[in-house]
């Protein structure tokens, strides 16, 4: 399904897009961060925090060395209480995910995961790829909703074509 190159590729497309979130953002008030924007995680911000919150909880899936976050889906939009900090737990997360991709191997990407999965409530039991693949996904999906929130309220999005990103990110 996925091999050690995906990985890599997606996880640089990752900090790639997150360095350019927090170049953008940066200089934003709080109240443009934090107004509610009728997304499914309602702001930037709690979009922000929810996309790095789920993030770190499939990391610790995958990487023993990386905790898991507290609370759920739920509590997600408030996993950090500043852009700042958000920028530097972000900045922590995506190092964290180049190296890791740096480190697999083919036989690291097979077998299954299993965990119990606080959204639907029961243990499940899938194959590493398709977890690995949905993290990435899932990263791809709530920063397009980013994107939306920031162009409505009159900021500048930051261009997201995986085939732009740079050769040397």
């Amino acid at each position: 399904m996925i091999d050690r190159g995906y990985v890599q590729s997606m996880a640089r497309y990752n900090a790639w897009q997150n360095r350019q979130l927090t170049e953008t953002l940066r200089d934003a008030d709080a109240a443009t961060l934090r107004k509610d924007r009728g997304g499914f995680f309602g702001s930037i911000m709690g979009t922000l925090n929810h996309l790095l919150w789920g993030d770190t909880i499939w990391m610790s899936r995958f990487v023993p060395s990386v905790a898991k976050p507290t609370g759920g889906i739920d509590d997600s939009v408030d996993f950090t209480p500043t852009f700042a900090v958000w920028s530097a737990e972000r900045f922590r997360l995506d190092g964290a995910m180049l190296m890791w991709a740096d480190t697999l191997g083919s036989l690291d990407l097979k077998g299954q995961l299993s965990w119990f999965s606080g959204a639907l409530g029961r243990d499940v039991r899938k194959p590493l790829e398709l977890c690995i693949a949905h993290m990435f996904n899932h990263q791809t999906h709530h920063r397009g909703q980013v994107h939306a929130m920031m162009t409505a309220a009159g900021l500048t999005a930051p261009v997201t074509d995986l085939f732009i990103m740079p050769e040397d990110m």
